[in-house]
This record gives structure tokens, C-alpha cells and sequence, in this order.
């Protein structure tokens, strides 16, 4: 397959966060990954895992007790580095989309969506005019799903699947070349799922010039819940737990016959209705309290006493004892390097 520039290159980017008395969070330790242009990346993991507080991180988004490393490149932008300047006026609409995890405190609730459409038209497209200002806020709603007869209604007044409507109309608005779509399908019929999950990959298969500096493209970074959404679009799989990024994988194998390798991935999809419907015994380890090897062991049945030493973190697969690979005859790790994992 042809190499594809990374739109967006995350390098150990960890999170922790100060709490009173000293003691701190590890919400995202070491994540290692690339979302090429063309490509849909789905970040998966249980809530509390770290996955939206790394979307936050990447915006620049994180309370004032938050200290971050590491770095993620958009283009020659640090988005670790960026100062609030450069991320208000140059990176967020314009450089990276976003579809918020609750979209209803995303939007202005004093004013119509139509005005907020068109304000967001006007800011990143320079459309000007009444009356093309109206025309491209209808096709902006339409793209998204939006009926129009909700456009000059509040945000107080839509349910929760119009909010989520109105906030991918909003992020699609300037066609940034990374689209960080946080749980966009929530509070969504399956028809509708579909239809939202179809225009994010349109959004990204769609060929455009790419803002300057990035390299030209389109990429999306979708967070969810949604396996299924994700088996729908995504054409790489990253699976989080307890702030780790275990596994990172092409979409076709984890959701297919050979099924991912790490325990906790497998977990995961047994636990679907369509399959097993058998959950994952126990509860995740808190994240101001993660024991010194894997935090995953406590709730494995293949962990032994290997696990009492953290497994690779920058591998394909992080574990000690992970299902083989076709063609392997034996349990052992085998993680490849960062550069490698990336095009896994």
C-alpha cells in the first residue's frame, strides 16, 4: 500500500493532573500514533479511559491543572507547544474540526443555530452576504442531518440527537484537514448513526488542497463507544485503557475473523449484544491509583506473573501474553517498533 502522510503525528503524549495534597492522575500515559490523510482512526476504549482528555489536550482544551508531554504535530504545529493565541485564531474550525462529546454546552444558547452557522460560515469561509450567508447555513445543516425548519430554533429547544446535528454542522464548516469527532453519534436513532458516521468519511475521502503546513488531505479522529459505527468507518483501530493505548490495529483484522490480540480488545467485542454478550469481569483500576505492571491484569484470565512488569507501551499490541498472530505457534509478545506500529 502507498505510504500517506500523517496529518496528524502523536509522540508520547501523556497528561497528569495535580490534585490538592500532592497526588496526581495519570489520564494518558505514552500514546504513540499517526492519522494519515485519507484515514479514519477510531479511538476505543471504556468511559474514564483517557480518550476525550486526550481530544482536549490535542485543542489545547485541559483545565489549569493539567501539565502535558510529549508532542502531536499538525503539520509544523505543535498542538502541545501552541500558545492560546495560535489555537484560537489558527488551529481550532480552521485546523481541526470538532464534534463535541456534549454539544449542548457547545452551543450559544442565547442565540438561533442558523446565527451560529452563519457566524462560523462568515469566520472561516468569508462568505459574506444576507442572503448567500442564509444559503450556506442551510446547506451546512443539510450536510449534517439538520432539518431546516429547527434552524432559528434555540439550543434549549432541540433534543439531544438535533444538539448533536447542529455541532457536526458546525465542525464540518471549514473544512479542517483533522476532524476530531468526540462520541458524535450520541443521542442518535441507528439510521441517523449511519448517516452521521457516512458524512465524517465523506468529509475525509473527500480530496481537497489541505490548509497550508499540513500536507494536504483530510483525517479523522473519531472517539466512541460506537463499535459499530466504528466498524463502519474506520480504517485503523486504537483501543485505551486506563490511559494507555494497548493496542493499534488495522480495522479490518480487529473486527474480523482473526479479531484483535490484546485480552482487553477481545473483551470488548465479546461483550457485544451481536456477539458474546459476556462483559468484562470487574471494573478498571482508578487513574490516580494504577498498579506498577499491566492495569489490565487484575482483570485478565491470561495474566501471569510477567504482568507485574508494564508491557511494551509503544507496540502494536501491549501485552505480556497476547492472542497470536496467523502463522505464529507461540503466546509470546511481539511488539513492533513505534515506526512500524504506525502503519500497522
Amino acid at each position: 500500500m502507498t505510504e500517506r502522510a500523517p496529518v496528524l503525528s502523536v509522540r508520547g503524549l501523556s497528561v497528569r493532573f495535580l490534585m490538592p495534597g500532592g497526588r496526581r492522575v495519570a489520564a494518558v500515559t505514552d500514546a504513540h500514533f499517526d492519522v494519515a490523510a485519507g484515514e479514519c482512526l477510531a479511538l476505543i476504549g471504556e468511559s474514564g479511559c483517557g480518550k476525550s482528555v486526550l481530544a482536549s489536550a490535542l485543542l489545547g482544551l485541559l483545565p489549569g491543572n493539567a501539565q502535558t508531554a510529549g508532542q502531536a504535530l499538525l503539520g509544523e504545529t505543535d498542538l502541545l507547544a501552541a500558545g492560546e493565541r495560535t489555537l484560537a485564531r489558527t488551529v481550532r474550525g480552521r485546523l481541526i474540526g470538532l464534534v463535541p462529546q456534549s454539544p449542548a454546552a457547545h452551543l450559544t444558547p442565547v442565540r438561533t443555530v442558523r446565527s451560529q452557522l452563519q457566524e462560523a460560515i462568515a469566520e472561516l469561509t468569508g462568505v459574506r452576504g444576507r442572503a448567500a450567508l442564509r444559503a450556506a447555513a442551510g446547506k451546512a445543516a443539510e450536510r449534517a442531518a439538520f432539518p431546516a425548519g429547527h434552524l432559528d430554533h434555540h439550543p434549549h429547544e432541540l433534543s439531544g440527537g438535533l444538539a448533536q446535528r447542529a455541532a457536526t454542522a458546525l465542525a464540518l464548516v471549514g473544512d479542517a484537514p483533522l476532524l476530531l469527532a468526540d462520541e458524535p453519534t450520541t443521542g442518535l436513532d441507528r439510521d441517523l448513526v449511519d448517516r452521521t458516521v457516512d458524512e465524517l468519511r465523506r468529509h475525509v475521502d473527500e480530496k481537497g488542497a489541505g490548509q497550508a503546513g499540513t500536507g494536504g488531505g483530510r483525517a479523522l479522529l473519531m472517539i466512541t463507544h460506537d463499535l459499530a459505527a466504528a466498524e463502519r468507518i474506520a480504517d485503523r483501530v486504537a483501543v485505551m485503557y486506563a490511559g494507555r493505548i494497548v493496542e493499534l490495529t488495522d480495522a479490518a483484522a480487529f473486527f474480523g475473523a482473526l479479531g484483535p490480540r490484546h485480552p482487553y480488545s477481545r473483551g470488548l467485542l465479546q461483550a457485544l449484544p451481536d456477539r458474546a454478550f459476556t462483559p468484562i469481569p470487574g471494573l478498571p483500576p482508578e487513574l490516580g491509583d494504577l498498579p506498577d505492571g499491566c492495569a489490565f491484569a487484575a482483570r485478565c484470565e491470561r495474566a501471569t506473573e510477567a504482568c507485574a512488569v508494564p508491557p511494551p507501551l509503544t507496540g502494536a499490541v501491549a501485552c505480556h501474553h497476547p492472542h497470536r498472530e496467523p502463522g505464529t505457534r507461540a503466546l509470546a509478545a511481539d511488539p513492533l517498533a513505534p515506526e512500524t506500529a504506525d502503519r500497522a
